[in-house]
């Protein structure tokens, strides 16, 4: 288990580099960013932020997804990959949004999951980016990252990396520091060549330090 000296060098080291941690994807509306992180799922941050103009354009309001066809939000989401299901769970989620929750994205775990499409990975980054709560965002990057640095114990399991984080991260801390997770991702600890050379995690990281 990593020290608390260590995970505090860790996160101090990621503000220093990241100090805003603002999420990718680009949204102007509470539901919008809800739809563009299901568009992200098995896809880039950067193909969402390219589709979503279009998209919100065509349907500017959550009424005119709720009544809108599925195949033309799949005709808009194509590149995005998966879109039949996207699209079908973008419509049925505003759907409910609207019969279910006054046309308001709720704030609680239980009532997101509840949404059609919404795990928990797409929840707890609702709770942190729209309610500003404590948020645990396991996606692929702050899986991999915690992983090789020794905050969590390797596991591929989302629920049981967010079970870990909440275990060790303080909850001021939890939200900024998993978008951070993602640039450094990007940057640095890449899935396949990390860039242990110079990487300023690298002495407080079991990787960075097995590989010297």
């Amino acid at each position: 288990m990593k020290s608390k000296a260590a995970l505090a060098r860790i996160i101090a080291a990621l503000k220093e580099l990241y100090p805003e941690a603002l999420c990718s994807l680009q949204y102007d509306k509470d539901y919008e960013l809800l739809f563009a992180v299901r568009l992200s799922a098995q896809c880039t941050d950067e193909r969402v932020n390219k589709v979503t103009p279009a998209l919100y354009e065509r349907f500017p309001t959550l009424e005119s997804f709720a009544e809108a066809e599925i195949a033309e939000v799949g005709a808009y989401i194509h590149s995005c990959g998966f879109f039949n299901s996207k699209a079908r769970d973008i419509v049925l989620c505003a759907q409910k949004l609207l019969a279910e929750h006054g046309g308001k994205v709720p704030g609680t775990m239980e009532e997101l999951t509840a949404l059609p499409g919404v795990g928990r990975k797409t929840a707890n980054l609702i709770l942190g980016d729209v309610y500003g709560e404590s948020a645990y965002v396991c996606d692929t990057h702050c899986i991999r990252i915690t992983g090789r640095l020794g905050i969590t114990d390797g596991s591929k399991d989302p629920l049981s990396v967010e079970r870990q984080l909440r275990a060790v991260l303080p909850p001021r801390e939890s939200s900024d520091f998993c978008h951070r997770m993602v640039l450094f991702g990007r940057d640095t600890c890449t899935a396949r060549t990390p860039k242990c050379e110079g990487c300023p995690l690298r002495r407080d990281c079991d990787t960075g330090k097995a590989a010297k």
